[in-house]
């Protein structure tokens, strides 16, 4: 192909040939070579025969816009995993961090400690791996700096409530309400951040929230008047969005807080992004009804309030057994207590007749007293499904639900699942997992609706479970490929197009000339989740569940493969990514 007039060859940095580009417009596709130079997408066409420093043949695939994830735990991981694993091998080019109410920074060297506890208590990870953080910033536009050049996705990031309220006020945020004086002194803090480039600001009411102490996370002491002051200062940004944790969130909006997420998101203009509307929360919500949340979102829109919802369109899929402990029995105390035992002290424990009967029917009656702590709901027994067993004359209970065992074994539902895990010295593997009639039926229906964002991958969190990073090939595949919810173009719209529009990243989510050549190689038919194991390649050797797909032939950021058939190529081509930034 030759430029007009001139003899010589175009020269593009990397050229995607033969694929069938699905732009993220929502439009049919089309066959056409990608062109990049500089980073950004300069041709769509025949380029055959044109110069290229590389080539990546995408015959009978479709090259797509990079998939944004706009709620994600990256954000101290980052400084020593700068390609945020597992997610772009699932096609992730772009993460947003600092969700939950808080967020890498601002952070001075006294508060490190408790943020580190933050980030191990509420999302489940590893403290030792968080040890390896580089602390090479303390204030949010220096962590937003110190990670230039040493990116490979590109790294979106909000500012946590609750290292705002720690800046500020110190010990005192974890304690109690500000005085005007401290909520003017945190909305400077909103101001230098947005004007550095934050996503905005998150913040968190959620009673199962808290910190490395068991204490209710800061955001949480807020007042009403502090947080609206603080998300009236995110809209004076100029840009970004707000997420949010409402308190009733867990077990179904309640009618305070669909009235206060309106007066919100009129007092900072903005996006509100909240969890928990629709088929699925992030913990299971059978009282937040499709057809209230309905009710609620159309009064929203005609007040004028932008408020979405992230769902979560895979069931969950938690493995664990009561050797290794988990953390999916916080909201029952009982149960909590003892799995923080010693392993022996636990083995007798459950041998003991006054401690099983605290624990028998614990599990039925969770803690829903955000003053007495986590009330955050235990898995019910009929989707408990025994995974795995260590010893032959145990494996007649495979694949059966504790509900099924203990029918048959005519015991209470915590008697069948602790005299079996008692045989197997604990290491009977135990398996939660979402998926029902019910729950695809519903996650069907809420999906199509405009307000609803697929999303929650927690990318970066709870490394003893899953962290949901897969969940850009679960929906492709299942909703997509699989039940036709969605056209292909519709569907990859849904992941790239639209969050990268709300966000206000304005130059990417497309294939489209002037954007950034954030790209996807995918092979539809072979496309999904692969495999979920268990790996231990954080620092300090600490293990962490990584899903790795089928089908993602090539990871593209800023025209850099990143990722090529399932291997880090090493390449650092990441940015900072700030709303408003315009394509040109």
């Amino acid at each position: 192909m030759l430029r007009p007039g001139e003899g010589r060859p175009l020269r593009y940095d990397l050229v995607i040939a033969n694929g069938d580009v699905v732009d993220g417009s929502g439009l049919p596709r089309r066959r056409a070579d990608v062109g990049v130079r500089d980073g950004r997408v300069v041709a769509l066409g025949h380029l055959d025969g044109s110069e290229a420093g590389e080539v990546i043949d995408a015959a009978g695939m479709v090259v797509a816009p990079g998939i944004v994830d706009i709620h994600t735990h990256y954000d101290l991981q980052l400084t020593w995993d700068p390609w945020a694993t597992a997610s772009c091998y699932h096609g992730v080019t772009t993460v947003v961090a600092g969700n939950c109410g808080f967020s890498a920074a601002p952070t001075p060297p006294g508060q490190r400690e408790f943020l580190t506890a933050l980030f191990a208590q509420v999302e489940g990870m590893d403290p030792t791996a968080l040890s390896a953080t580089r602390w090479d910033f303390e204030t949010f536009p220096e962590y937003l700096e110190a990670r230039a050049g040493r990116l490979g996705v590109n790294l979106a990031a909000y500012l946590g409530h609750s290292n705002v309220r720690r800046l500020v006020m110190g010990a005192d945020g974890s304690e109690r309400a500000a005085t005007a004086e401290e909520v003017e002194a945190m909305r400077r803090v909103v101001r230098e951040a947005m004007e550095a480039g934050a996503a905005g600001l998150s913040s968190s009411r959620s009673p199962t929230h808290h910190d490395g102490d068991l204490r209710p996370v800061p955001s949480r002491l807020a007042e009403i008047d502090e947080l609206v002051a603080l998300v009236e200062e995110t809209g004076r940004g100029g840009g970004g969005t707000v997420t949010f944790l409402p308190e009733s969130a867990v077990g179904g909006l309640d009618e305070d807080d669909e009235d206060l997420l309106i007066e919100l998101s009129l007092a900072g203009r903005i996006p509100i992004i909240i969890q928990g509307l629709g088929g699925r929360s992030k913990v299971d919500a059978p009282t937040a009804t499709w057809e209230r949340a309905q009710a609620f979102l159309d009064r929203a829109t005609a007040r004028g309030a932008a408020v979405y919802s992230l769902l979560i369109t895979r069931p969950f899929d938690r493995p664990f057994n009561l050797s290794d402990g988990t953390t999916l029995y916080e909201g029952v105390p009982a149960w909590d207590r003892m799995l923080k035992l010693p392993l022996a002290e636990r083995i007798r424990a459950l041998q003991d007749p006054a401690v099983r009967d605290q624990l028998r029917h614990a599990v039925e009656h969770p803690n829903r007293d955000p003053e007495q702590g986590s009330t955050l709901p235990p898995p019910h027994w009929g989707s408990l499904v025994v995974a795995r067993v260590s010893k032959p004359e145990l494996e007649r209970f495979l694949s059966r639900s504790v509900a099924d065992i203990a029918a048959g074994e005519g015991k209470a539902p915590a008697d069948a699942l602790l005299d079996l895990a008692l045989a197997d010295d604990l290491r009977t593997e135990l398996r939660w997992s979402t998926e029902t009639a019910a729950w695809a039926e519903a996650v069907a229906e809420a999906q199509v609706d405009p307000h609803l964002l697929i999303g929650t991958s927690d990318g970066g969190a709870h490394l003893s479970r899953d962290d949901g990073s897969e969940f850009s090939t679960y929906f492709l595949r299942r909703w997509v490929l699989d039940e036709r919810i969605w056209t292909l173009e519709e569907g990859i719209r849904q992941i790239t197009e639209i969050p990268a529009n709300l966000m206000g990243f304005h130059d990417r989510g497309m294939v489209r000339p002037s954007y950034r050549a954030d790209l996807v190689v995918l092979d539809p038919e072979a496309l999904g989740p692969w495999k979920k194991e268990l790996v231990h390649d954080l620092p300090g050797g600490v293990g962490r569940f990584q899903a790795y797909p089928k089908g993602v032939h090539a990871t593209v950021v800023n025209g850099v493969p990143i990722v090529r058939d399932g291997e880090i190529t090493g390449a650092l081509p990441g940015q900072v990514v700030r709303p408003g930034a315009r394509p040109g």
